[in-house]
C-alpha cells in the first residue's frame, strides 16, 4: 500500500453514496462519538481510519449491536491495539446477543403456536356456521 492510499480522504458525499446512508446519519454517528473526522473550516474530511470505523459501525448495526456496544469497543480498541481486551469483550457482546435472539427465536415459536391454534378455531368456527347464516350476511 502506497502513501498516498494512506491519506487519501473522503467527503462526507463521498461516504454517504458509498455506503448508501444519509449525510445525516453520518453526522449522528460523529455526535455519538463513533467518527472524529478533520475538519478544513466547515468542511468534515475523513480518512481512510474513519471509513473503516463507518463500515464497522453499520456491520455492528446490522449484527444488532447498539451504538454504545460499538463504541465501547472502538474505545477498547483505541487504548489497547493487542486487542486482547477487545476480541473478549466482542466475544461477550456476541454470546450476549445470541442468547437475546435465542430467546426471540423461542418467543416467536410460541407466538406462531398460538396463532395457528387460533387460526383453527376461526376455520372450524367459520365451518360450523349454518350454511343460511353465511348466506345472510353476503345479502345483508
Amino acid at each position: 500500500m502506497t502513501d498516498h492510499d494512506e491519506q487519501k480522504t473522503y467527503s462526507i458525499s463521498e461516504l454517504s453514496k458509498e455506503f448508501d446512508i444519509t449525510t445525516r446519519s453520518i453526522r449522528f454517528y460523529e455526535d455519538q462519538g463513533l467518527l472524529e473526522p478533520k475538519r478544513r473550516g466547515q468542511t468534515r474530511i475523513y480518512t481512510k481510519g474513519d471509513r473503516v470505523r463507518l463500515k464497522l459501525v453499520l456491520r455492528g448495526k446490522r449484527l444488532g449491536f447498539s451504538l454504545a456496544e460499538t463504541l465501547r469497543l472502538f474505545e477498547l480498541y483505541d487504548t489497547d491495539k493487542t486487542s486482547a481486551t477487545q476480541l473478549k469483550s466482542m466475544l461477550e457482546l456476541v454470546q450476549d446477543k445470541k442468547a437475546v435472539l435465542h430467546q426471540q427465536m423461542d418467543d416467536i415459536k410460541m407466538l406462531m403456536m398460538e396463532l395457528v391454534t387460533v387460526e383453527k378455531r376461526c376455520i372450524a368456527t367459520l365451518t360450523n356456521l349454518a350454511p343460511d347464516e353465511d348466506e345472510e350476511e353476503d345479502q345483508g
